[in-house]
């Protein structure tokens, strides 16, 4: 996605400096006292990294204002064994380029279990609404509420896809209730999968971004945020002994949030393409290595689902096969592929590169519609294989 230049000058170069002043001071050694000078004081020109740091920071203001008016406090209370369970969230309001109307995203996990007179949304003005509907999708977490539209103007989305490490990030939410809170840090890892989240939630689209920006319970659902103000993830778990903010946070990339979005407001549930595989989640160097790989890389297949004659029987896939690439995409393990998969449109056709008896093929296969295998013979499987 182009990115537009700023004025202001050296805007990455800045942050960095920014940060390391206002985080590190205490591991730094000052060799100069430098005292504070007034605004507009003439006589005592403001140096070149004092005004770094009053332009970053007037920088990270003008990106919060931008933001803040789109993220959304939420209570839900849902019942549990005979007794009240209240869960605090946030969320952000997005507006679709396709369906009408005003909806809010946020984590499966804050609504979990709750009627809609029982979820109420803050908006940025302090207004309370209750939605109209519920969207969701356990499989990545993710839920849309349709709200009334009062013309309140929705975050933009970003692409997450140029996201890199070390890039200046913003988690915007309601830590412990606290609504409206704005924190900051930096993108620590990428594409981190196979994450075991809470014991009754299994979310099989993983990819996730991980943040030092603090993210605390109350932040799940709220965006996060680059410094061109757009929307490249949202929060949704955290890594922690004591269950608060411990510098490790996760949040699900925006390209795959879009996505479940859009497909949600306009399909009312997420149509994901299937392959008709079962992966090996336990691919390990000596199986790799027995057939023909110095390593193991990629994803490996151990069983074709037939039914109705699958994509992956009429391209012609066989167990053992290595899946290595798709659609141009170096498949990094099963989950990448899950996540690759997920993503795709249902009926294009994607080249695929295989390893098979000790050498590498090309094949194309016709991804279908994953909703018209849920009635196999074998449904217990087929739900989450690809």
């Amino acid at each position: 996605m182009a990115r537009r230049n700023y004025s202001l000058p050296g805007c990455a170069a800045l942050l960095a400096i920014g940060l390391a002043a206002g985080g590190h001071l205490e591991s730094m050694r000052l060799t100069t006292r430098v005292s504070a000078v007034p605004r507009e004081s003439a006589e005592s020109p403001m140096s070149a990294v004092g005004m770094a740091l009053v332009q970053s920071g007037e920088h990270i203001s003008q990106v919060s204002a931008q933001v803040l008016p789109s993220v959304v406090h939420i209570q839900a209370i849902r019942v549990e064994k005979e007794k009240k369970v209240e869960e605090t969230g946030s969320g952000v309001i997005m507006r679709s380029s396709t369906a009408r109307g005003l909806f809010a995203i946020t984590n499966q996990h804050v609504i979990r279990g709750a009627e809609l007179r029982d979820i109420e949304i803050r908006l940025a003005d302090g207004s309370t609404v209750n939605p109209l509907r519920v969207y969701r999708d356990s499989e990545s977490d993710l839920a849309v509420l349709q709200l009334p539209d009062g013309g309140q103007a929705g975050g933009r989305w970003g692409d997450s896809s140029t996201v890199e490490i070390g890039h200046f990030v913003l988690a915007v939410g309601s830590p412990f209730g606290l609504s409206q809170s704005v924190t900051m840090g930096i993108v620590s890892a990428k594409g981190r999968r196979d994450l075991s989240l809470a014991s009754d939630q299994l979310v099989t689209n993983q990819d996730f971004l991980q943040t030092d920006a603090a993210i605390n319970p109350g932040n799940s659902g709220g965006p996060l945020i680059d410094m061109y103000g757009t929307v490249v993830g949202i929060n949704t778990a955290i890594a922690s002994n004591g269950g608060g903010n411990e510098g490790i946070g996760f949040s699900i990339p925006s390209n795959l949030a879009h996505r479940v979005f859009e497909q949600l407001v306009v399909h009312g549930r997420v149509r994901r393409a299937y392959l008709g595989v079962e992966l090996d989640n336990n691919f390990s160097d000596e199986v790799a290595e027995r057939l023909g790989l110095s390593r193991n890389l990629g994803a490996r297949i151990v069983r074709i689902y037939n039914q109705k004659n699958s994509p992956a029987v009429r391209a012609g896939l066989k167990p053992d096969d290595v899946i290595l690439s798709f659609n141009g995409v170096d498949v990094i393990d099963e989950n990448h592929l899950i996540n690759l998969v997920s993503l795709s449109d249902i009926g294009a056709a994607v080249d695929i590169e295989v390893y098979r008896g000790r050498q590498k093929t090309r094949l194309k296969v016709v991804l279908t519609d994953r909703e018209e295998y849920r009635t196999a013979d074998d449904p217990r499987n087929t739900f989450n294989t690809r």
